[in-house]
């Protein structure tokens, strides 16, 4: 395998994991909006026509499931913010490897159409370098960001899980996303230096 193939799987894998966990947030969110709605009907006023339905709905939030020592109820889910928060952030930075080997981040290429090609491989090749330098200082603001919570250990308000860890998380990605953008970084010079395009935007060579 060559090693923009590898790239392009490693960028592709770690998108469709930031994908998974956005799916398993919109479920979880959607759990715990249903829940939340489910007891503010139970606990409503009485009485009136809707009493029957506000009696099960009560009898509903109040069964307790007892799973490997874990006890569910129907309800909001508790720190669900807080998970969401972690996930979305881990999302993002899942995100940004795939984005910038496609080629995705929004461009204005109203005046760069009419330059030559050499111009536009100069553009990119200072775009691509622009691109590697912010992603590096991000991996290294996580870096001592997850050493200064794992120092203090930082927890959660309601679940009390270490922030550290979603930190970490989102360090990883972004330590992929350094690895990419410094392959994508060397494929803009290639293409400076020889005048060839090795890849079309969009992913996939020509």
């Amino acid at each position: 395998m060559s090693l923009s193939a590898f790239v392009e799987r490693l960028a592709r894998a770690l998108a469709a994991y930031g994908g998974v966990v956005l799916i398993v947030l919109t479920v979880l969110t959607v759990v715990s909006i249903t829940g939340r709605a489910i007891g503010t009907f139970a606990h409503g006023d009485t009485g009136g026509p809707l009493q029957l339905l506000r009696e099960g709905a009560l009898w509903l939030v109040n069964i307790d499931i007892d799973i490997g020592g874990w006890t569910f109820s129907v309800g909001n889910v508790p720190g669900d913010f807080e998970l969401v928060e972690a996930g979305v952030a881990f999302a993002i930075f899942s995100f940004l490897p795939w984005c910038q080997y496609a080629r995705g981040h929004a461009t204005v290429d109203i005046f760069t159409n009419f330059l030559s090609a050499r111009t536009n491989r100069v553009i990119d090749f200072i775009t691509e370098l622009l691109m590697t330098v912010f992603i590096v200082v991000v991996a290294w603001r996580l870096w001592y960001g997850m050493l200064d919570k794992i120092r203090y250990n930082e927890t959660t308000f309601i679940l009390q899980f270490p922030i550290w860890w979603a930190f970490a998380a989102c360090m990883a990605a972004a330590a992929i996303g350094v690895f990419v953008s410094l392959f994508l970084l060397y494929e803009r010079g290639r293409e400076l230096a020889t005048g060839v395009s090795l890849r079309s935007p969009g992913g996939g060579g020509e």
